[in-house]
Parts: structure tokens; C-alpha cells; sequence
């Protein structure tokens, strides 16, 4: 893979100090606005990146970027996907894919009339501790409630309630609690159970963006919540309750750390398998072979279930009267 950044903020720096444990990434190129620009030269000699861009025409024209990793804000994932695809990229999108799901339709029917690799950088989806409560999930037998509670006090939240309104609160940016931690629950419980019957999410809105809430999800025999909060702090941990065992997760549903299972009346069995210390990692190492291989068809069965999360997106935004973009 010849891996064209799109970005220089935190989630890329973070990207970028595992990306030399997976050496069949080469980095050819870095997009900066003319204002980072002396950072992204900074990350560029730090991690050995061929060129530095600040024109997006001039990145996507350069024959030896293949794949784009869009690590923007929200807001620009959709016209940063779209143009990289018509130039003829690869692209790996950070989460949350898009505003909505007919901007990640039309991104997916873009992708598959030019043949090319779409699909969303979301962590959990691809580390070994998640695969492994994936297959264990029978064994707690029918499965009752779901609790995900991702919930991190952010210090743009002072800001926030100061009047100085940061990416992270900026429903025009496609901020709030939703998109930023509790997609990571949505992703974590749709990658379990598929689609819900019935989306409901009671949201703390404050400036017309959700600081916080709780969002609970149906299916015929399970009743899933999830929380997200930036405003409030609270342990992090989720927990599946069937009738006959449980899994606990400690740590958020972006990195499932560890876990624990314990069947009725037994002992409590303590699980870490991810085989990296890094959360980035494991998602990469799959892009990677997807994009040598042209593996069309986990591509689509990816879109699939980014499309299912998105669907989650829209209606519980609609539920909780909040427009985003």
C-alpha cells in the first residue's frame, strides 16, 4: 500500500507512531493546510513521509499514492472520499464514514462502478478481543441487555460552555457525543447483532449539538443501551447479560482492552488477546492485505455494516431533533 495521509491532527500523530511496525505501508504523502504546513514537515522527517502536499489536486495526481487515508474532521469525510475515488484511489475514511447514510451510499456506489477499496478505519471491528466475544456470544445463550458506557469528559466542553465552539460541538462539523464515542458503541453492538428494530436516543442537547446521551437500541429478544457523554465522566466498561453467562468489557469500545467471561455458576475467565498494544494497528494490518489482494468482497461486506451503523446515525439523530452539516 503507497498510504497518501489526509490530515495532521491527533488521530493521525497517534496513527503514525505504530505505522512503522507494519513496513509493507509505505508512506508517500502527507495533505497539510497552508497553516500546519511546518507540522506536517515536522511529521515528515519524524516518520520518513516522500512529500508534503497542501493542494489535495496535487496529492491525488501523484502516481505513487494508491490509497488515501481520510483522517479529517467529520464534515469533510464525504468530499475528501468522493474526490479521492473519482481520481482513481483507494480510501480508508476514519469514523464516523459520513454525516448521514446517503452520502455513504453514494460513496459506495461510486467505489464499486470504479472497482475501488472504501471502507471505514473503525477500531473494535477488527481486534482480536472483539473477534473473539464475536464467536463466544452464543455461549451466554439468549442474550438479554447490552450496556456500553463510553463516557470521557472533554476539556473542549469548558470551552464550549464559554461560548467558543470547537469541531467537537459544532454541528455544522458534525460534532457531539454521538459521533465522536458512542459510534464506537453502535459499531461494537452492530457488529454483534446486526440491525435494530427500533432506535430511540434521549440526548442532552445544548447549542443544537448533543453533550451527552443515551441511546437504546431493539431486537426481538435483546434491549441494548448505550451512553456517550462529553460532558459527565463515568467508568468506561460494557457488558453482555444472557440467560445463561456474561462477557464484561473493561476500557472503551474503541480499544477492548480486556474482557471477562463467566458462564452461570462458574469462575470468571479473564481474556486478552490482542496480539498489539496499539488500537490502530489490527485495522491496518487487514487494510493493508485488502487493498494487495483487491479484496472486493470484504469490501462490500464492510460497506454493509457501516451502512447499518449509519442507518442507526440518522435515526437517532432524527429522534433527538438534532441536523448535523
Amino acid at each position: 500500500m503507497k498510504l497518501g495521509i489526509l490530515g495532521t491532527g491527533k488521530i493521525v500523530e497517534d496513527f503514525l507512531t505504530m505505522i512503522g511496525d507494519l513496513p509493507a505501508i509505505k508512506l508517500t504523502a502527507i495533505l497539510s493546510t497552508p497553516h500546519s504546513v511546518e507540522h506536517a514537515h515536522d511529521l515528515q522527517t519524524n516518520y520518513e513521509i516522500a512529500q508534503v502536499y497542501t493542494d489535495y489536486a496535487e496529492l491525488l495526481a501523484d502516481p505513487n499514492v494508491d490509497t488515501v487515508y481520510v483522517a479529517l474532521p467529520n464534515s469533510l469525510h464525504y468530499a475528501f472520499s468522493k474526490q479521492a475515488l473519482m481520481a482513481g484511489k483507494n480510501v480508508i475514511c476514519e469514523k464516523p464514514f459520513t454525516l448521514n447514510e446517503e452520502q455513504l451510499a453514494e460513496l459506495e456506489k461510486l467505489a464499486l462502478e470504479k472497482d475501488q477499496i472504501l471502507i471505514e478505519a473503525i477500531t473494535n471491528q477488527y481486534l482480536p478481543n472483539y473477534q473473539r466475544i464475536q464467536a463466544d456470544l452464543p455461549q451466554l445463550g439468549d442474550l438479554k441487555i447490552v450496556d456500553c458506557n463510553y463516557s470521557q469528559y472533554s476539556s473542549r466542553y469548558d470551552r464550549f460552555k464559554q461560548d467558543i465552539i470547537l469541531p467537537a460541538f459544532n454541528p455544522k462539523l458534525g460534532g457531539g457525543a454521538l459521533m465522536d464515542l458512542n459510534i464506537y458503541n453502535i459499531h461494537f453492538v452492530v457488529g454483534l447483532l446486526g440491525a435494530p428494530t427500533a432506535v430511540h436516543y434521549a440526548a442532552n442537547v445544548e447549542r443544537g449539538i448533543d453533550t451527552s446521551g443515551v441511546l437504546t437500541l431493539e431486537y426481538p429478544e435483546t434491549k441494548v443501551v448505550c451512553i456517550g457523554a462529553k460532558d459527565c465522566d463515568a467508568p468506561i466498561k460494557s457488558t453482555l447479560q444472557g440467560n445463561q453467562g456474561s462477557i464484561v468489557v473493561a476500557g472503551p469500545t474503541n480499544t477492548v482492552e480486556s474482557f471477562t467471561e463467566t458462564a452461570n455458576g462458574g469462575e470468571p475467565q479473564a481474556l486478552a488477546l490482542n496480539r498489539h498494544p496499539h488500537r490502530m494497528f489490527a485495522e491496518f494490518a487487514k487494510f493493508e492485505q485488502v487493498v494487495a489482494t483487491h479484496d472486493m468482497t470484504f469490501v462490500k461486506q464492510q460497506l454493509q455494516h457501516s451502512k447499518t451503523v449509519m442507518g442507526v446515525v440518522d435515526a437517532a439523530l432524527a429522534d433527538a431533533g438534532i441536523e448535523l452539516g
